[in-house]
């Protein structure tokens, strides 16, 4: 766990992607001590988190499907007020790079914009748990959290 949280400082800048928020606050058995400290050195400035609003929208998808509005608001809140995290507009920048991304490496657009929303902050890393991003290495480091997980 350390040894991710030292990766995460040396980047300084490192995107987030969506599922590590969703095993954060619904505190996934796997996850949930991995997905603590790593939110809790950034809200200590640590390090910085970029991510877009994309998250915002996955985060909620499941608050709505059942009825609870009331959890999506608390999650939308939580999500724009984190310390230390800056929530990128998907804008034609975002979207340009995107499609760069998913014609030279073959990526799903949500995961495309997410890491373009990442790169147009200057993050150096991109924290996910989806290996098939592993092939953006040589643009930024790629973060499994698989890789750090006590299972």
């Amino acid at each position: 766990m350390e040894r991710l949280i030292q990766k995460l400082t040396k980047l300084e800048n490192v995107g987030v992607d969506t599922p590590v928020f969703i095993y954060h606050l619904e505190a996934h058995e796997k996850y949930a001590a991995l997905t603590q400290k790593i939110f809790s050195s950034m809200e200590n400035g640590k390090w910085q988190g970029i991510t877009s609003t994309i998250t915002l929208m996955e985060i909620n998808v499941h608050p709505w499907r059942v009825g609870r509005e009331d959890v999506a608001r608390k999650y939308e809140a939580l999500l724009m007020n984190f310390p230390n995290l800056n929530i990128v507009n998907i804008d034609r920048d975002v979207a340009r790079i995107a499609a760069q991304l998913r014609a030279r490496f073959d990526i799903r657009p949500p995961d495309a914009l997410q890491v373009a929303a990442s790169l147009t902050m200057g993050a150096r890393g991109f924290l996910t748990n989806d290996r098939r991003l592993s092939g953006l290495h040589s643009l930024m480091d790629i973060i499994v959290l698989d890789d750090y997980s006590i299972s």
